[in-house]
């Protein structure tokens, strides 16, 4: 069973709220995850000071995140930036093999 860390989008048109979710490889973006490891709001909100930049929010449950990397989940992209931001997780590639692109694992500290 091949795992994923990917975002499942929730919210309404123009106003997208996304989980980061942990799911089978094959299933669809928004079918039943195995666990729901936090959220990700993309629309910039103004600090609460009033002043500086806006920011988006992002809640992890960091030890289960790199729980789900040490037992082999494979993160997409868009959850990859956002696992290296929240947490310190580093992209330990190791080769296994010839061949480009062949046998790339994820790693954690």
């Amino acid at each position: 069973m091949v795992l994923k860390i990917r975002l499942a989008r929730f919210g309404k048109r123009n106003a997208p709220f996304y989980n980061i979710v942990v799911a089978q490889a094959r299933t669809a973006r928004n079918s039943k995850p195995l666990e729901v490891l936090g959220t990700y709001d993309p629309i910039p909100k103004p600090p609460p000071s009033g002043e500086g930049k806006a920011i988006k929010d992002i809640k992890l449950d960091t030890s289960r995140a790199k729980y789900w990397l040490g037992v082999g989940a494979q993160p997409s992209e868009p959850a990859w930036r956002l696992l290296s931001m929240v947490c310190s997780i580093y992209r330990g590639i190791v080769r296994q093999g010839g061949g480009s692109g062949s046998g790339l694992m994820w790693g954690a500290t």
